[in-house]
């Protein structure tokens, strides 16, 4: 099938849509949605959010040196959207959405209580790209929902309704296609038949 050859874009789909909590120097709390989000190493645990320098929640994570991003959920959707296009200079976004924010307990910035997962980061480095500076963080802690973590201590987060954003919508994770390494994991032999 034939294909058209477009500019260069940012045609990498789906990405995390998550929200990233943070405080100015005084402790006033602001969300921000991002979806140009990452892990960058495992060894040490860091991943990167990219923001644009004029958006309120720039400065206070430049100033403060941390960040929380919050994994939300499909019933976090409204709120998600919420917070990557309305402005904090404007308004209190956990007061008007109603969400919890959570003290951490590795960095000054809070978490959202309603959201099943929370990584702390401390940012390391920042790199000015273009039209987004990407923020460098090393992963201080996770927090987890422990009503997702099952008898034996996995955590079961396909259970969290997690969502992603896609071309413009967000989009709700769809069923499990396989595991990492089943497409080389080895089939048990099936027993011979008696004849």
């Amino acid at each position: 099938m034939p294909k058209q050859m477009w500019k260069p874009g940012t045609m990498l789909y789906p990405v995390p849509a998550v929200m990233v909590s943070c405080h100015n120097s005084v402790g006033a709390a602001n969300i921000i949605t991002v979806a140009w989000t990452g892990i960058v190493c495992s060894e040490p645990p860091m991943l990167y959010v990219s923001i644009r320098p004029e958006r309120f929640s720039y400065d206070m994570i430049k100033n403060t040196g941390c960040f929380v991003v919050n994994l939300p959920t499909k019933h976090l959707a409204y709120a998600l959207d919420f917070c990557g296009v309305k402005s904090g200079r404007d308004i209190d976004k956990f007061v008007h959405l109603r969400l919890t924010p959570e003290q951490s307990h590795e960095v000054s910035a809070p978490g959202i209580a309603e959201c099943p997962v929370n990584i702390e980061c401390r940012v390391k480095d920042i790199l000015s790209l273009g039209s987004h500076d990407m923020f460098l963080a090393e992963i201080a802690c996770v927090n987890v929902d422990e009503s997702y973590i099952d008898r034996t201590g996995k955590l079961q987060l396909n259970k969290a309704d997690l969502i992603c954003y896609n071309h413009g919508e967000y989009r709700a994770l769809a069923e499990s296609l396989g595991h990492f390494g089943f497409s080389v994991r080895k089939k048990p032999e099936k027993p011979a038949k008696k004849s």
